[in-house]
């Protein structure tokens, strides 16, 4: 066996755990619902669709944005903020690869090779559903946003406030795409849930900044909460939690009763409600229990989803 056919293994795992496997269905769930309703399907789905709904475009967006679409949000991320990670305790886990050297050119070549043919595959779909305009401009933000966050040059991540919008588009987004894909009628309702679905991202990124502050000033990356610390950016976050729960309220039958999701990610986040910049490090004991809650979460809007899809 050859050292290259060696290596082989453990840099598919780096690619693999770069991704991040755990979050994979944060930003697929959000496309495929948002497309599946969007399109008008309601309980029955067929190759024939309903409402525009197209079998080749539903499955071929749910797997971008389940594995390609991570791999390029995260793995950039991994390889330019390589210095900084290496002063991160939290990383090496679930909660962020710390990637050799030797793999970066391989990781960023692995990016462009997963993300080119579907985002092309994606603009012909969208040409041939009619929707083509619409849903181009969104599946470009969206890009530009996984690659204006951490590519040098760019460096959103590092732009105080920017970096909680940047990374709310990353998850809205792929839901946004969704809709604009399927072209339904835009509603006040509608946009009530995508304004709560984009504070939920801004708080979620918001407080997941806390337990850095240290590492981040350490390496010298700006953040929401390296420049407000990290008292404030708790709070700031409990906030966008709660604002995103009364949004939903506005939102068409069963999206207020969903409303109780914000719950849970409120709570969590309440112990640190005092907490200091030294201390802020404790506060990867909320985030921890926060990847659990978006399951909760999960279960919760599907449930919610099930009953739209028999009530219209």
């Amino acid at each position: 066996m050859n050292a290259s056919t060696a290596s082989r293994p453990s840099t598919l795992r780096a690619l693999f755990v770069s991704s991040r496997p755990i979050s994979w269905v944060n930003t697929a769930y959000p496309f495929g619902a948002a497309y599946l309703l969007g399109s008008g399907v309601g309980v029955s789905v067929d190759d024939s669709g309903g409402g525009g709904f197209s079998l080749v475009a539903f499955l071929v967006g749910v797997v971008y944005f389940l594995v390609p679409y991570n791999l390029a949000m995260y793995g950039i991320n991994d390889v330019f903020d390589y210095e900084s990670d290496l002063r991160n305790p939290r990383k090496g886990g679930v909660e962020g690869a710390l990637l050799d050297k030797s793999v970066h050119r391989t990781t960023l070549w692995a990016v462009v090779a997963t993300n080119v043919p579907f985002l092309v595959a994606l603009v012909v779909l969208g040409a041939v559903s009619g929707n083509g305009p619409w849903s181009w401009l969104v599946l470009a933000i969206s890009v530009f946003a996984v690659i204006a966050y951490s590519a040098p040059g760019l460096r959103f991540k590092e732009k105080p406030f920017l970096d909680s919008l940047t990374s709310s588009t990353h998850f809205v987004s792929p839901a946004i795409y969704g809709l604009a894909l399927a072209g339904p009628h835009w509603t006040g309702e509608l946009v009530a849930v995508c304004i709560a679905f984009f504070l939920w991202g801004v708080a979620s990124h918001a407080f997941g900044a806390v337990q850095d502050v240290l590492a981040d000033r350490a390496g010298g990356i700006g953040s929401v909460a390296t420049v407000i610390g990290a008292r404030a950016t708790v709070r700031l976050a409990f906030v966008a939690y709660v604002v995103a729960g009364v949004a939903l309220l506005f939102s068409a039958f069963p999206g207020p009763i969903a409303a109780v999701v914000v719950i849970p990610y409120a709570l969590n986040v309440l112990p640190w409600w005092n907490i200091t910049d030294q201390g802020a490090e404790a506060a990867n004991a909320g985030w921890k229990r926060f990847l659990w809650i978006n399951y909760l979460a999960g279960f919760i809007v599907t449930m919610a989803l099930i009953a739209y899809a028999f009530t219209h």
